[in-house]
């Protein structure tokens, strides 16, 4: 199955269990995916809880590319990464094909696909 493929179905997700609008952008699903590791639910956040939470998505999801490691979490319950290697210089594009890669390998490793997708996928 296709990278294209398996974002279409990403999309989808989305649309489905979080009534988004279609195809929803990166910062959407890298929020809700943010919500998702912290634990969070339906709640008020800050622009500064906005913010961390988009962050603690990024570092989650490069963590399996080796760019970051989990550390701790802290008293307010939010998860803190140690930079384990330093991102390389990236152009707008490249930073989104890296992240939808990211996203797709987060739904394989979080078993999010329908198990005939992973399936397909072994």
């Amino acid at each position: 199955m296709k990278d294209a493929e398996l974002w279409k179905l990403i999309g989808e997700f989305f649309v489905e269990r979080f009534d988004t609008e279609k195809n929803p952008n990166i910062d959407t699903i890298l929020f809700l995916i943010g919500l998702q590791e912290l634990g969070s639910g339906k709640q008020k956040y800050t622009k500064d809880d906005k913010l961390n939470i988009l962050h603690i998505a990024v570092c989650r999801l490069l963590q399996p590319f080796g760019y970051f490691s989990f550390s701790h979490y802290d008293d307010e319950g939010y998860p803190h990464f140690k930079v384990e290697e330093e991102m390389p210089e990236l152009k707008p594009n490249e930073q989104q094909i890296l992240m939808q890669k990211a996203i797709i390998q987060y739904f394989v490793d979080e078993k999010m696909f329908s198990n005939e997708v992973l399936e397909a996928l072994e």
